[in-house]
């Protein structure tokens, strides 16, 4: 009986601890919940089906009921640093805080032993890569609308949230589709939470090829300005459906770098040759031009020449004139 009692008395007070502690995170207006790493394991069936890769982890689809969301998204962190408890914690909370509806929404966490895992709502309709790169060229007027969700999403993280986020990793398969096609930014802020020299590139370097901002190269501090960068390139990919280094695709004399090939033919004037065969977008020339102008501005070389989000936001809706852009390149470029 005492052993009894000892056992019980040792498990209603474990389940105190637990519960207290996630009503600690849920006090302070965050609404995330820890979890265990065994409740997530059992909520993917020991993380069974598999989402995507990306630099940071692995994602596993997983069904827990949270509310009226059953299905999640389940990301197991692979480059944390050790011992950073507090700062993991930390930058947690900061990603719980955001709330936008061009971000997906971070529903609770796992920070236990060796174990960091983040809980996402789950969006069914895939990532901007596998829309675009398919089989079958996405309307135009979709690839507009996901272009803008994108730069409000963007926008939000630099200016509007209480500790300015620079995402670092801006492509395609970081932006994901929910139900209704709205562009949703995923692992925003996951950057702080890795160690400084771990990137898909180079030491010291975060992002990935083909979006990399210039000034990661010459060892300056890096502001927001990266991921306007990556965004130009996300943008061209948009409008042609192309991706930013797919030799493959191009033709004899073309450029396999897009955002060559885009400077190419806007200066030239050939901006039917980006957008071919696709009749809507050719029939809405003056939006196609603005769009192609903004995305060459977002990659220019020099990044004070870049715009913030914000105006190249405005830039798109039309709100702001959007003026003749200089090359992209002039310290590189041979043309």
């Amino acid at each position: 009986m005492l052993v009894g009692a000892a056992c019980l008395g040792f498990i209603l007070i474990y389940n105190n601890k637990i519960t207290n502690f996630r009503r600690v995170h849920n006090a302070a207006g965050l609404n995330l919940q820890c979890f265990t790493y065994k409740e997530l394991a059992q909520a993917t069936d020991g993380f069974k089906e598999e989402l995507g890769r990306g630099a940071f982890g692995i994602v596993y689809k997983g069904v827990m009921p949270m509310g009226s969301i059953t299905t999640i998204a389940v990301k197991k962190l692979d480059r944390v640093a050790q011992d950073t408890e507090k700062e993991f914690r930390t930058e947690v909370n900061v990603i719980g805080q955001t709330h936008h509806k061009n971000l997906v929404r971070l529903l609770g966490f796992c920070d236990e032993g060796p174990h960091r895992l983040l809980v996402y709502e789950y969006m069914n309709n895939g990532t901007v890569a596998s829309f675009l790169f398919g089989d079958l060229k996405p309307n135009w007027n979709q690839r507009t609308q996901i272009a803008m969700g994108i730069t409000r999403g963007l926008a939000y993280l630099h200016e509007e949230c209480s500790t300015q986020i620079i995402h670092c990793d801006i492509k395609p398969q970081n932006i994901l589709l929910d139900e209704y096609y709205n562009a949703r930014i995923s692992d925003f802020g996951l950057a702080k939470l890795l160690m400084i020299n771990q990137s898909r590139t180079l030491t010291n370097i975060r992002g990935t090829k083909g979006y990399v901002a210039p000034e990661w190269f010459r060892n300056t501090q890096v502001t927001t300005k990266v991921d306007v960068y990556s965004f130009g390139v996300l943008l061209l990919e948009i409008i042609t459906c192309r991706k930013s280094l797919a030799d493959l695709e191009f033709g004899d004399g073309e450029n396999p770098i897009l955002t060559d090939w885009v400077w190419d033919c806007f200066r030239e004037g050939r901006l039917d040759t980006l957008v071919e065969n696709d009749t809507e977008a050719l029939t809405d020339k003056k939006r196609l031009e603005r769009f192609v102008k903004v995305g060459i501005w977002c990659i220019q070389e020099d990044s004070s020449l870049r715009p913030t989000m914000r105006k190249a936001c405005q830039m798109l809706e039309g709100i702001l004139e959007v003026k003749f852009p200089p090359c992209p390149s002039p310290f590189t470029s041979t043309g």
